[in-house]
């Protein structure tokens, strides 16, 4: 579409945005939040998803007034560029209200459906993963890549669990199955953090069911521009049915495992 920036240019924006946020949640460490629950009793936001999402929402804006926004905490509109902006504020807002690791912002510009840039900061550790489609991925600038080989075996897997508390036995299922069968599993609580532990090699996979867009967008294009396998469980691109991401060693094992104990099916 004419008039679509290079998409190097929008990583930019994504990663100055995000860092917008960021900037206000170092600041705001230990202070005490207003907290209302969402979908579910542990499904939280605070009064900072609102304060982070409005501040990135004003910056893109000054910077970008045609593009579309979708946001975890309401912006939304159309736009008239070609370019949408997906945002999560605070993912992993639980782990934010506790000061517990894992949590962090997440910004995506999508064309025409397809994410082709994105950035997620964690501002505990003051690590900022990036990528744009076809540039490989970054961590504070430099290429990061995901594991190089691996045991299936002995794969360390992270996942998330569902706000809705009916879902969480079938997905306590789901781990029955593979906990024999690999390493061990890690579960810290924010996918889009998560999808970045693949990409830099801290984890050899991840899978989760039930995502929102705005909960993987940035995060599975760095783990895929870091040569991780990213994918839904049936062959096609993540979705909110199934977002599966790992490093090439351990990814086909994997995949039969989860399709074998029907991982997506709540």
């Amino acid at each position: 579409m004419p008039g679509i920036p290079a998409w190097d240019y929008l990583e930019k924006l994504a990663t100055e945005a995000a860092e917008v946020a960021a900037s206000l949640l170092r600041a705001e460490t230990g202070a005490k939040r207003q907290i209302a629950a969402k979908s579910s009793r542990t499904d939280l936001v605070t009064d900072m998803d609102l304060a982070c999402e409005a501040a990135i929402v004003d910056f893109l804006t000054a910077r970008r007034p045609n593009d579309g926004m979708m946001g975890e905490e309401g912006s939304g509109r159309d736009g008239t560029s070609g370019v949408r902006w997906i945002i999560d504020p605070i993912d992993g807002t639980v782990n934010f209200i506790y000061g517990h690791v894992g949590f962090g912002v997440s910004v995506a510009a999508e064309v025409d459906g397809q994410v082709v840039a994105g950035a997620v900061i964690d501002p505990v550790l003051n690590e900022t993963f990036t990528a744009h489609r076809g540039g490989g991925a970054r961590l504070n600038g430099d290429p990061t890549a995901v594991r190089p080989d691996g045991d299936p075996a002995l794969a360390l897997v992270a996942t998330g669990f569902s706000y809705a508390h009916e879902r969480r036995p079938r997905q306590a299922e789901v781990l029955g199955v593979l906990l024999p069968l690999i390493g061990d599993i890690r579960r810290v609580g924010g996918a889009a953090v998560d999808l970045c532990t693949v990409a830099c090699g801290r984890v050899d996979a991840f899978f989760e069911v039930g995502l929102n867009p705005w909960d993987y967008a940035a995060g599975a294009l760095i783990a895929e521009e870091a040569g991780a396998v990213v994918q839904d469980l049936k062959g096609g691109p993540p979705s909110s049915d199934f977002v599966f991401a790992a490093s090439p060693g351990v990814a086909d094992t994997l995949l039969k495992l989860l399709q074998g104990a029907e991982a997506d099916q709540l």
